[in-house]
Parts: C-alpha cells; structure tokens; sequence
C-alpha cells in the first residue's frame, strides 16, 4: 500500500463506499467531522484572545487544524498498521466510510421528496431545512423540490467527489486535508466583518480544492444523463459551460448548472434569507420550465447516483495495481 495503511487503495476505497451506500453517515456524537467543528471553535477562541483574527489568524487556524486532524490520524493509523496490518485496513476502511457523505445527502434529498409527495408544506419545509439554509417559510412545495435538487448537484462535489478526488491523488491524508478545509469553509467562511478576514483562508483553500472536481462533476453530471429518456447530455454540457459563471464562486455553478441543462429545467430563482432576497437569477436554457416536479426529484437522483457510482468506478480502476 506505499506508505503503511495511508497510501490510496482501490479495494479499500470502494469498501468504504459501499458502507457508506448501505449504512449512511453514522450518527454519532464523536463522529469526526463534529469534532473538527468543536476543535476549530477551541482554536479560535483561543486565537481571537491572542489578538490573531485576521489573515495570519485564518492561517495559523489551518496549521492547528490540520496538526490535530491531519498529522495525528495519519501517524495513529501508520503505527496501527505497522503493528497489525489487519487493523490498520479496518482503521483506513471506517475513515473512507465516515468521511464520505453521499448516501446521507440523498436520504435528505428524498425526504424532501416524500413530503412533497403528501403536500405537507409544514413537513417539506422541515426537510428542506437540513439541506439548505435559506427561508424556507417563503418557499411553495416546487420551490422545496428545485431547492433540493440544487442542493444535490452543489453536493455531490463538495460531499463525494472532491473527497474521492484527493483519496486518489493523496490517500486518507488527502481526504483528511478535504474536510478540514470544507469544514473550516462551513463554519468561518463568511463574507461578514467577523469572518471576512480570518475565515479567507479557509474559503481560499475550499475553493482551490474543489476546483478540479466542479469541472470533473461538469463531464459527469452530462455523461449521467445518457442512459435516461429525456434527459439531455449536450444541453447539460451546453448550460454547465456557459452558465456556471452565474452564481457566486468559481465551483458550484459547474455542477448546478450542468444539472439544470440536463434535466432540461431552470433552478434556482428567487432565495430570500433572513427576509431579505439575496437572488432572483435562474440557470438553465430560458426556454426550459422551472423545476419543480416530482419526476425532476426522481432524474435528479438517478443522474446524481450514477455519476458517484461511475467516479466511484474510475477510481478503483485507476487505483488497481
């Protein structure tokens, strides 16, 4: 395996996503990703009272962060498979398995789905609340179905592929690095005055690392639309290359708006947030109805799905000896 228990290892990874696939993310109070969050609120009380909450802050918060959650766990689990080979394996397998999120996001996703399907509105907007962050008091149930369908495609990169792409170029330190990264992005990443500066390197590097998987979810995204009955590959490619420069950041319109050209609808349109509208803009071809249907649900997923189920293949393939 390279260097012991840390090196990319294709049967190991799809182990773990197939846990992920049958299991979902664990629910668990001392589940990794909770604990960066908790150890990264430490790290800045402690570097705000010290007067570092600017630039240097941001990046002396990177450098703890990925001491804690990037050094250690790789030396824990390197000396682990030194000792016991066995061990090790299962140490790297349970890491792939909890770090990737795709089967949490698409029970979410069909949450939505299923409320929708009721009309309930109250319970629609319940679940379209644990995936987006806007008002969803102002939404009607078609506006829940597109607010999750935009919510998929944006996470589909940030959630699995962007993870899977650093585990192939750098093994479990390079998904390691991933999350601390999107985690710092989610939780200080804010253009505010308390974040504009100190939450900048972690936006910075969000960005950078998610960079080459938005445009690899462009290709794949399309080339999932193939196998379905009017689903559209070339429009898919089509809006994704020309629109993605539409929404705010060089990453989540590849795949938002690839999704939109696919499933020959428009999404997003009017996002208030905390009363206020933040956005009015669609993507997609203008000739394309908003979606907002419960089959434009369904060919999300489907496309969605595929599209981890062939990177997921890439992968292992790339990775075999």
């Amino acid at each position: 395996m390279g260097i012991e228990g840390l090196a990319p290892s294709g049967s190991l990874l799809l182990i773990g996503i197939l846990l992920d696939a049958a299991f979902g993310d664990p629910q668990i109070r001392l589940h990794p990703v909770r604990l960066i969050g908790d150890t990264l609120r430490l790290f800045e009380r402690l570097l705000r009272r010290a007067g570092l909450d600017g630039y240097a802050g941001g990046c002396v918060l990177f450098l703890l962060l990925a001491t804690v959650w990037v050094v250690l766990p790789s030396i824990a689990i390197y000396g682990l498979y030194i000792r016991h080979a066995t061990l090790g394996s299962i140490a790297h397998v349970f890491s792939v398995f909890i770090l990737f999120a795709m089967r949490d996001l698409v029970d979410h996703v069909r949450a939505v789905r299923r409320a929708a399907r009721q009309g309930e509105l109250k319970s629609t907007h319940a679940a379209i609340a644990m995936l987006v962050g806007r008002d969803a008091s102002r939404m009607d149930i078609a506006a829940c179905r597109r607010a999750s369908i935009e919510s998929l495609s944006e996470s589909f990169v940030d959630g699995f592929l962007s993870p899977l792409f650093w585990y192939v170029i750098a093994g479990l330190p390079g998904l390691f690095l991933f999350k601390i990264a999107s985690t710092m992005d989610s939780m200080v990443g804010y253009k505010t005055e308390r974040y504009l500066r100190f939450g900048w390197c972690g936006a910075r590097l969000d960005d950078v690392l998610n960079f080459i998987p938005a445009r690899l979810a462009w290709i794949l995204l399309g080339l999932s639309a193939l196998p379905y009955r009017g689903l559209s590959v070339a429009r898919g490619w089509r809006i994704g290359f020309r629109q993605h420069s539409v929404l705010p950041g060089p990453n989540p319109g590849w795949s938002e708006a690839t999704m939109a050209g696919v499933l020959r609808r428009r999404l997003i349109g009017p996002i208030w947030k905390d009363g206020v509208l933040v956005t009015d803009v669609w993507v997609g071809d203008p000739s394309d109805a908003p979606a907002g249907t419960d089959a434009d649900v369904g060919n999300a997923l489907k496309v969605s799905i595929l599209a981890a189920c062939v990177s997921t293949l890439v992968a292992v393939f790339v990775l075999s000896p």
